[in-house]
């Protein structure tokens, strides 16, 4: 459980879960559009998702 738990607050999902925060804030105040939001929202998620599915993929090969 602790390892799993550590895994997750490594620097990766911490910029990521803060830079949602952000976009998801300027977005609800009206300082950036929808679209914009949208937008970045996807690539930072994108990120995220495909270096860890690359983590993955790696581990399982090294097995």
């Amino acid at each position: 459980m602790k390892a799993k738990i550590a895994k997750l607050i490594n620097v990766k999902s911490i910029v990521t879960i803060v830079l949602t925060a952000v976009f998801a804030y300027l977005a609800i105040v009206g300082r950036i559009s929808g679209q914009e939001f949208l937008t970045v929202f996807t690539v930072v998620i994108g990120f995220y998702f495909g270096t860890q599915k690359q983590k993955s993929d790696e581990e399982d090969i090294l097995k």
